[in-house]
């Protein structure tokens, strides 16, 4: 997995091997705001959900919107935190809260895995009781 903060030159290599990953079917940016709790979470919850549902298949970039307002403009980013999905199209965005995996995964048009499309269903089946 290959993890950019800050300034996409400033890239880690955060996998097991520490080698470059030269393909991934996803690629996420994560706009946030300063080391605000909000912004924390919002890194932390999307670092569990790629971990659990996109296996080492993906690059994150988290760009603070403090030190790059200009992408910020760019990129059309109106509130923090705001995750974009660029590849594979189509390019979607949530906004806010990225708590809630099963709906950052249905925003984004991703294809969760099993535990949330079960989890899903049983959530309607118990509001049609």
């Amino acid at each position: 997995m290959l993890v950019s903060l800050g300034h996409p030159r400033d890239i880690r290599w955060a996998n097991s091997k520490d080698r470059p990953v030269t393909t991934n079917r996803y690629v996420l940016r994560l706009y946030i705001s300063g080391k605000s709790q909000m912004s924390k979470d919002a890194e932390v919850s999307l670092r569990r959900i790629c971990a659990e549902d996109l296996s080492d298949e993906y690059t994150i970039e988290i760009i603070d919107v403090m030190e790059r307002p200009q992408l910020a403009e760019d990129e059309k980013i109106i509130a923090t935190p705001t995750l974009i999905k660029q590849l594979p199209p189509p390019l979607r965005r949530v906004i806010g809260d990225l708590s809630d995996r099963a709906q950052v995964l249905i925003g984004l048009d991703l294809k969760p895995n099993t535990t949330v499309t079960d989890s899903l269903t049983r959530t309607k089946k118990g509001a049609e009781l």
